[in-house]
C-alpha cells in the first residue's frame, strides 16, 4: 500500500547555492521529510575557493510545490542562500535559434522528438529562412526574423515579443551567427546557452576549420555555455574534443567537429532543463 502511494506522488527538484556551514543538508531534507517526502536522489559539493555549498535533489513528495515554498523560503533565508524548486521532468519552454547551419538544430529537434530532451520547443527563430523545412518536418513553429546591424534593436524587440508570447525560458543558440546585445544579454541573464567551437589553439572568424586544418590541430572540440555581455566567456556547462590527425582534411574536420558541437550543445541544454545546472560566479556547478 504505502509503495503504491508513493508511485504516485509528484516528484520535484530542489537546487540550492549558499555560504557553506554545517547543518545545511539535514535542514533541507528534514523539510523534506517533514512534508511527508521521499528523497531519489541527492548530490551535493562544497566549493573550498569559493566557500560556497551546492546541493540537488530529487523527492517525491504528497501534493504540491507550493506546499512546500514557505519552509523552504525560510531555509533559504536562513542560509542567505537561493533555492530553487520545479516539477522533475517538467518540459522547459525553449526558443532555438540558428542560422544556415543545421546540424545543431536538427539533433535539439531530433532528441526533443525521441523524448531524451525535456524541452517544448515553442519556436525555432532564424536570421535566415533556409532552415524552415527542418522545422517543418519537426513540426516547430518557425520565425524568420531578418538581421541587419543597422536594424538590431527591432529584431530583438521581435524576439523579446516571442519570447513573451510563448513563455520561453530558455533560448538555445544552435549555431546562430549573430552577436545578442547587452541589453538582451542582461535580460535573459542565465537563460540563453550558446555552442561553438573550441580549439587548441583558438580560431576566430571566417573558415576555422580551414585555418585548424592549415595549423595541423590534433584536437578538436566544442563549448557550451551561458551567453553574457562578454562574447564567447560566460561560464562554461559542457565541453567535449576527438583527436584528429594529419591525413584528414578541412571537410573531414569541419564534420567531426560538428559531431562534437551537436553533442556538447544537447548534454548542455538537457543539463540546464533538468535543474542540473547550477551558477558558482563565472563557473558552474553541474550534477550529470
Amino acid at each position: 500500500m504505502e509503495g503504491d502511494t508513493l508511485a504516485t506522488m509528484p516528484a520535484i527538484v530542489l537546487s540550492l547555492s549558499c555560504p557553506d556551514r554545517p547543518g545545511i543538508v539535514h535542514s533541507v531534507t528534514g523539510v523534506l521529510a517533514s512534508a511527508g517526502g521521499n528523497i531519489l536522489e541527492s548530490q551535493q559539493y562544497g566549493d573550498i575557493d569559493t566557500g560556497q555549498f551546492f546541493l540537488r535533489i530529487e523527492a517525491e513528495i504528497p501534493g504540491t510545490i507550493g506546499d512546500l515554498r514557505e519552509p523552504v523560503d525560510e531555509l533559504a533565508d536562513r542560509f542567505q542562500g537561493r533555492i530553487e524548486l520545479a516539477e522533475k521532468d517538467r518540459p522547459l519552454k525553449t526558443i532555438i535559434m540558428a542560422s544556415t547551419t543545421s546540424h545543431c538544430l536538427t539533433d535539439l529537434l531530433y532528441e526533443q522528438r525521441m523524448g531524451r530532451l525535456p524541452i517544448e520547443v515553442a519556436r525555432v527563430v532564424s536570421n535566415h529562412d533556409k532552415l524552415r523545412p527542418i522545422a517543418d518536418f519537426y513540426e516547430a513553429p518557425y520565425t524568420h526574423i531578418p538581421f541587419v546591424k543597422e536594424r538590431r534593436e527591432e529584431a530583438e524587440a521581435q524576439l523579446m515579443e516571442i519570447v513573451d508570447e510563448t513563455g520561453a525560458e530558455l533560448i538555445v543558440l544552435a549555431r546562430y551567427m549573430q552577436v545578442l546585445s547587452p541589453q538582451l544579454c542582461k535580460r535573459m541573464a542565465g537563460s540563453i546557452i550558446n555552442i561553438h567551437h573550441s580549439f587548441l589553439p583558438s580560431f576566430k572568424g571566417a573558415r576555422p576549420y580551414q585555418q585548424a586544418h592549415d595549423r595541423g590541430v590534433k584536437l578538436i572540440g566544442a563549448t557550451a555555455h551561458y551567453v553574457t555581455e562578454d562574447l564567447d566567456e560566460g561560464p562554461i556547462i559542457e565541453q567535449d574534443v576527438e583527436r584528429v590527425s594529419h591525413a584528414l582534411s578541412a571537410p573531414d574536420l569541419q564534420a567531426i567537429g560538428e559531431d562534437v558541437e551537436r553533442r556538447v550543445l544537447a548534454r548542455a541544454v538537457r543539463w540546464h532543463a533538468e535543474d542540473r545546472v547550477l551558477r558558482n560566479g563565472q563557473r558552474t556547478v553541474v550534477f550529470p
